[in-house]
């Protein structure tokens, strides 16, 4: 009865459109109200879930990429990748790519990558004579890069609900991360052949190294990043802190696209937008402590174990849920409520928490891209003027692409286990 009311109401609210963090925190209260529970368990659990040093992360990348973005590192970033592919049969798509594989360094989310990177590469594909729809859904499939490609607001989470090295993590994702923009490049082209889209001029040498000149600040983000955890000298969240006073002075130095002035727009920006996800984190906390006071993690631990205990079949089990769970969830509100108990039902089988993390992070990306729910597909479809279901037919191919790429991270650990354990 109580479980009934709780996913009830969650349903409900999510099928009218409420917020994912608003739905969580009004199931659980109608949850604790029928059980006769004291609502100030809420605040209680809502405050001690946001109460987590690595989720200063989430504040300190967010900004970071917003500075970097209104310093008009977009634009050097695509003409960048222009320089590099214009040449080729359907270069600005694989530009539009390559973009979105350099601006994950900097975003950590898709949803700020697509519109990012979509409000320059779209309307530049349709001026070009590439159709409206596949420049939409090509934007919106590189963007799922960008939470795989270190830094990761969704590993950063990860790492809060369970304890896991987040360092780790972003080691672990930069290979499926690469391979995956990799094939979406390989779709771009095929398709392109196909269709017969149009290509650019080859510009030289000169255009490539100016313009790769202008674009290694953001190249070099994700290098301090990075090797600034795995050397050991600051842990993720200092990392987040030198990421934003790196994008300060780049951005107001360098690149020179905003002003002092413009610093406390971008600053509430950047507030907005993290604390709506750290809410999310903080309500999510009290929903969680309800799944597990009424042992539903067991429970879906022990339903899939007794269909069977073979540790491919269990990822492949694994993959089809949550698959199906992006097509309908938001990716923060999918890895707090099925993260923990899925892993548990990874570990008892022997498949490695990092290699796990992977695998759901892959899968819940791609759902940003599958009807009817992909916010990308979403924010691409309003830049490009397109519906959702013209986007949802032309993403096919990238979803097929991103599918093979989840399976073979998902059987072979090697692909995401091989830099954690070299440089830990």
């Amino acid at each position: 009865m109580l479980i009934a009311a709780l996913f009830g109401t969650f349903v409900v609210c999510l099928l009218l459109g409420v917020p994912v963090a608003v739905t969580l925190g009004v199931s659980s209260v109608v949850y604790l109200w029928l059980a006769g529970i004291d609502l100030t368990v809420v605040a209680q659990f809502l405050y001690s879930g946001m109460d987590s040093f690595v989720l200063l992360c989430i504040p300190g990348f967010v900004l970071a990429g917003n500075l970097m973005n209104g310093g008009g590192i977009t634009d050097q970033i695509v003409r960048f990748g222009n320089s590099l592919f214009g040449h080729i049969r359907g270069g600005l798509g694989l530009a539009n790519v390559t973009g979105s594989m350099i601006f994950a360094g900097i975003s950590g989310t898709a949803v700020a990558e697509t519109a990012s990177i979509g409000a320059v590469m779209i309307p530049a594909m349709k001026k070009a004579g590439y159709g409206a729809a596949f420049s939409a859904a090509t934007t919106a499939a590189a963007s799922t890069v960008g939470p795989i490609i270190p830094p990761s607001v969704p590993m950063i989470i990860v790492g809060t609900l369970t304890g896991l090295s987040v360092g780790r993590m972003f080691m672990a994702g930069a290979v499926p991360g690469l391979l995956m923009g990799l094939g979406m490049m390989l779709t771009v082209y095929i398709v392109a052949r196909i269709r017969n889209y149009p290509k650019g001029e080859w510009k030289g040498f000169r255009e490539v190294l100016s313009s790769g000149k202008s674009a290694i600040w953001a190249i070099l983000m994700t290098a301090i990043i990075l090797f600034g955890i795995v050397g050991g000298y600051f842990t993720p969240t200092e990392a987040s802190i030198v990421a934003c006073i790196y994008a300060f002075i780049v951005g107001l130095f360098v690149y020179k696209g905003f002003t002092l002035r413009d610093l406390p727009r971008i600053m509430l920006d950047s507030a907005i937008g993290s604390g709506a996800l750290i809410l999310l984190v903080g309500l999510a906390s009290v929903f969680g402590w309800i799944l597990t006071s009424e042992q539903i993690p067991q429970t879906i631990a022990n339903a899939m174990l007794s269909l069977t205990t073979n540790k491919y079949l269990i990822i492949l089990l694994i993959n089809v849920l949550l698959l199906i769970v992006g097509t309908f969830m938001e990716t923060i509100a999918a890895l707090i409520i099925l993260f923990p108990p899925l892993l548990a039902v990874a570990v008892k089988v022997g498949i490695d928490p990092i290699h796990f993390a992977m695998i759901a992070v892959i899968n819940l990306m791609i759902g940003l891209t599958t009807p009817p729910v992909g916010i990308c597909l979403f924010v691409a479809g309003n830049i490009g003027k397109v519906t959702l279901g013209q986007v949802s037919r032309e993403i096919g191919p990238f979803l097929i692409c991103n599918i093979l790429v989840l399976m073979l991270v998902s059987f072979v650990p090697a692909i995401s286990l091989w830099l954690p354990s070299l440089f830990f």
